[in-house]
């Protein structure tokens, strides 16, 4: 349906990872371009044409010259301080993801001018300890996933409750891909567009992190290629961290379910993070995940077990 993946211009730029001055100087311009005057507390200023900050405004928000405003937002950070870093996100009024990207960005800046870092590549395994630990895991969905969100390892109950994308060809067994190729997924995810704004939103962060880690350039590269949905929130630079939170999932076997998720990077490999998905006691949803592990455990007439019915 969706064609073989041929490459692009647009993906191509992210073949050998992506430009930190167009990444710093479109990062910049997005944030103060959300920031109002109001926001701001600068009061007055006259007639504007965008909605945002001037570039002096901001300059005397953060305490610098013009010039250097002007010098960063042309993405060049060489010779800017840590210090400088977080009076412009103050400024800007930042959160503590952005704040975090944009010293990512920073610290990509100055590997450039150096020696250029050993890329650091998605991971693809676990340890045969960690999948112990997470086999011993029942009555909850946990799994792990890479930098790219590619499915690298769960418990059955995980392995259950992700089938719809893990089987899915469009899919490769990788979260983002299923978010914006797979038409199922709109379904899969009742609150689509929140779950595409977030997995962007991920990507942008861990891209920022990894500038050169090829694996998941590749994946930005394709999806800005073939999603239209992925493009447009790709070009908000917009950044957040998936640390916990609440998820609705409509399940083919068992209906309508709603966890709270926590995530966990793994201390010894961290471009792992383990996800679990839980459910409030005596819930609808308790009772439709018990289900959903009954029927993982229940053997198929045909060989295979329900997973893959």
């Amino acid at each position: 349906m969706y064609g073989q993946y041929l490459p692009s211009p647009d993906a191509a730029a992210y073949g050998d990872g992506m430009d930190n001055r167009a990444e710093v100087s479109e990062f910049l311009r997005t944030r103060r371009d959300r920031l109002t005057p109001e926001q701001a507390g600068i009061l007055g200023g006259g007639r504007r044409r965008v909605p945002g900050l001037r570039r002096e405004e901001l300059a005397m928000l953060a305490g610098m010259s013009v010039d250097y405003v002007a010098k960063m937002e042309r993405g060049n950070l060489a010779g800017v301080s840590p210090e400088i870093i977080d009076a412009l996100a103050r400024a800007l009024q930042l959160d503590d993801a952005e704040t975090a990207h944009l010293h990512d960005l920073h610290r990509a800046a100055t590997l450039i001018t150096g020696r250029r870092r050993t890329p650091q590549l998605s991971a693809a395994t676990v340890s045969a300890t960690l999948q112990r630990f997470l086999d011993a895991i029942t009555g909850t969905p946990v799994w792990v996933s890479n930098q790219r969100s590619d499915y690298v390892a769960g418990n059955p109950l995980g392995e259950a409750l992700l089938a719809p994308m893990l089987e899915d060809p469009a899919a490769r067994r990788n979260n983002a891909l299923f978010t914006f190729l797979s038409p199922a997924s709109r379904i899969f995810y009742p609150e689509w567009d929140a779950g595409a704004d977030s997995v962007v939103a991920s990507l942008r962060s861990r891209a920022g992190q990894n500038p050169h880690d090829k694996p998941l350039t590749d994946l930005i590269g394709e999806l800005v290629t073939r999603s239209d949905g992925f493009r447009q929130r790709w070009a908000r630079h917009d950044v957040r961290f998936h640390r916990g939170g609440t998820k609705r999932i409509h399940h083919p076997a068992v209906g309508d379910l709603e966890f709270h998720y926590e995530a966990f990077t793994l201390p010894n490999d961290p471009a792992l993070t383990m996800y679990a998905y839980t459910t409030m006691p005596e819930s609808p949803s308790e009772e439709r995940v018990r289900l959903l592990g009954s029927l993982a455990a229940t053997p198929h007439p045909t060989g295979h077990d329900a997973r893959s019915a």
